[in-house]
């Protein structure tokens, strides 16, 4: 825009409106300057040009009533504020919602095709006495899926209590009960949120056949039909050679491994799997472990 040497240069648009208001089109055109015909700062020359440099040419400028006005913009709404409302607050973590923990359902009609439980969604509950290798085994299961899986430990769960911790070594009462029922349901529920974000899991923990208390109903109640429970049992040299290698709490009495080891042999018969792992290793008892799940997906046992 041209403006003629002394004449006052027009104000400074503001954004979003039109010409600014006080200022006169005439300042647009040349003309005589009358003194007084205008308030407001002193006349400004124009920048002096550049020595060799010619000014670029400016288009003339076209009459006021031919300019087309300067966009009008919206005003930006504020943004909503959200009162509190009296629903129930969503769980979430983070900003991804969880879907509610519920008991696992049992496998439904069996797939015509084999099924490949390395990459299907699964709540295993490994089973077997003190030294059978559960958690060895449970662990390299796990570390080893093409799906996310996690391995849920009861004895490690039970060691979460520090002080008044009650040991089963010690004598096994009402403490030690309350105290294993807890951790069970902490397991299980657990198990339950893994289960409902697509997380496998394996769970592995030295069931009773013969003790209600510690048998595999709570497990049932807890997680859900859909479990799938295996039994690892070894030969009794095997658990006492193991066992002999542990330290802590963990380790029993040779007299207790025997005990307990007994009372696993009323697995036989259930009608649950069961598998001598006495001649192999982990890497091999967990490919075992994929051919039993393999047909308790596909013919799920009664329990």
């Amino acid at each position: 825009m041209q403006h003629a040497v002394g004449s006052p240069l027009p104000p400074p648009h503001q954004p979003g409106h039109g010409p600014a208001a006080g200022w006169s089109p005439a300042a647009h055109h040349p003309g005589p300057h009358h003194p007084g015909a205008h308030q407001g700062s002193a006349p400004v020359p124009p920048p002096p040009s550049a020595p060799g440099f010619a000014p670029a040419p400016v288009p003339p400028t076209p009459p006021h009533s031919q300019v087309p006005p300067a966009p009008q913009h919206s005003p930006v709404p504020p943004a909503p504020q959200h009162s509190p409302g009296p629903g129930p607050v969503p769980d979430t973590t983070g900003h991804v919602p969880l879907p509610p923990g519920a008991p696992v359902g049992a496998p439904g009609t069996p797939p015509v095709a084999a099924p490949d439980p390395a990459g299907t969604t699964l709540a295993v509950l490994l089973i077997g006495p003190a030294g059978a290798g559960k958690t060895s085994v449970a662990k390299y299961w796990a570390d080893h899926r093409r799906v996310p899986t996690a391995h849920i430990s009861l004895d490690d769960v039970r060691e979460w209590v520090r002080s008044g911790f009650a040991d089963p070594q010690s004598g096994w009462n009402d403490h030690s009960e309350a105290q294993y029922r807890l951790a069970r349901r902490t397991c299980g529920f657990a198990a339950r949120n893994f289960l409902a974000n697509g997380i496998s899991c394996i769970l592995d923990d030295a069931v009773f056949p013969d003790r209600p208390v510690v048998g595999l109903g709570g497990w049932k109640r807890h997680v859900g039909p859909g479990l799938l429970p295996v039994v690892l049992l070894p030969g009794l040299e095997i658990v006492l050679e193991r066992n002999a290698e542990r330290s802590g709490n963990r380790r029993l009495t040779d007299e207790e491994v025997a005990r307990i080891h007994g009372r696993m042999a009323g697995w036989y018969g259930s009608g649950l799997p069961i598998i001598d792992n006495s001649q192999m290793d982990v890497p091999q008892t967990a490919r075992v472990l994929d051919d039993v799940l393999a047909r308790s997906i596909a013919s799920p046992p009664t329990w």
